[in-house]
């Protein structure tokens, strides 16, 4: 009996040992267990964030227009504020800061059109002029291309017009239907900034209310300091575009650069539009110069275009606005890139103030900011016309702000 006692010992020591190794993950290195813990979150957390993005796709004419009004409401809710400060009402006050922008805007977009039509008008003999020099360089050059070469290339160009007549028309729709879209999107920021303006607390207030209690001051808190990091933003983006037009429309007019002040208008109101607005206004830069100075003085011009497109994108956007929204220059740099590989220009738009706006969120609800915040205190109990003169929309204490605060 005692071989089979030995024989049947030893199996059951080492399935109590292989059970005990397996309560105790023995055989899983800790190093692999943490990693796969990472792993598979981090791949929610990705898979998530490119549902959404995908999802927010399919509603682009809806989500652009209420962001680029959150972006003006962060730039003319300062002059809101001080015209209710100022003991105007409320709606009147929304009524005349959203009149004025819209003013500014058509002047300086006036000025810039009389001006090139004017400018152009003056350069029409130095254009043709500069049209035949091209032509006569084409034909004496060393490209030698004939007139009989040129009038073939014009037949070519006009046949193949004619054979994509059907491609043309479609792309024609596809415009027209770009531009209604276009249309409604203006008319929907202009209705989403009037009510970000006017009623922005209570607008917030609500999408706290919907969350749970405990979470409400959290959010509520968090959306202010957020909101706070969004205009200062847009000022600092003022800035910046401030100084590009500076530098490319004194460069102009130091070098004798014709229409330098509608060029630095309309560089300004470019520099709003990231990749595409310094593009179009450096070239419209450099064609001026070519068409009324020659090719030497253009080459000049595109050198000065060029150095402030580099200051701004190496030095201002990185240092200065990563100082005014708290965020490390690579961190803007990495958001800009990757918003415009995400999403085109709307991702370069909008990256780094929805990585300002996260950044400062997570910050305020990782500290418990809520507990000790002063604007948690505020008296709420003010006059309706004169409520919210704070930069943020959710200046004054919320129904729900009290709520769940610690003793």
């Amino acid at each position: 009996m005692k071989p089979h006692v030995r024989r049947t010992a030893a199996p059951r020591a080492l399935q109590a040992a292989a059970a005990n190794s397996s309560r105790n993950n023995d055989e899983v290195p800790f190093a692999l267990r943490v990693s796969a813990a990472w792993a598979w979150r981090l791949g929610v957390v990705l898979i998530v964030g490119a549902g959404l993005i995908w999802i927010l796709s399919h509603f682009s004419l809806l989500i652009i227009p209420l962001m680029i009004a959150a972006l003006l409401a962060g730039l003319l809710s300062p002059v809101a504020n001080w015209l209710r400060r100022n003991r105007l009402p409320r709606g009147l006050s929304v009524a005349v800061t959203i009149v004025t922008f819209l003013g500014v805007i058509a002047a300086a977009l006036t000025l810039v059109g009389r001006q090139l039509a004017l400018g152009f008008q003056d350069l029409w003999g130095e254009t043709l002029q500069g049209v035949r020099q091209v032509q006569g360089w084409l034909s004496s050059g060393p490209l030698n291309v004939t007139a009989g070469d040129l009038d073939s290339l014009l037949n070519e160009a006009t046949t193949t017009l004619q054979d994509n007549s059907a491609n043309i028309l479609s792309g024609a729709l596809s415009v027209g239907s770009s531009a209604g879209h276009f249309a409604a999107g203006i008319l929907l920021t202009l209705f989403a900034l009037v009510f970000f303006l006017l009623d922005g607390r209570r607008i917030w207030e609500f999408t706290s209310g919907l969350l749970p209690r405990r979470a409400r001051p959290a959010a509520y808190g968090a959306g202010i300091h957020g909101w706070e990091s969004m205009v200062n933003y847009v000022r600092v983006q003022v800035v910046v575009a401030l100084i590009d037009a500076i530098g490319i429309g004194g460069g102009a007019a130091l070098i004798g650069v014709p229409l330098a002040l509608p060029l630095g208008v309309l560089v300004f109101l470019g520099s709003f539009v990231p990749l595409v607005g310094a593009f179009v206004t450096g070239f419209v830069a450099v064609l001026l110069a070519l068409v009324a100075n020659g090719a030497v003085n253009a080459l000049i011009m595109l050198g000065i275009v060029l150095l402030v497109q580099q200051l701004e994108s190496h030095i201002l956007q990185p240092l200065v606005m990563g100082r005014a929204v708290s965020l490390h220059p690579l961190a803007v740099i990495l958001a800009v890139t990757g918003g415009t590989l995400a999403a085109g220009i709307a991702g370069a738009l909008f990256s780094v103030p929805l990585l300002a706006i996260l950044n400062t969120m997570v910050r305020y609800i990782a500290a418990r900011g809520w507990e000790d915040d002063p604007a948690m205190d505020e008296d709420g109990g003010e006059d309706e016309d004169d409520a919210g003169t704070d930069d943020s929309p959710g200046a004054e204490e919320s129904p729900t702000a009290g709520e769940g605060k610690r003793p």
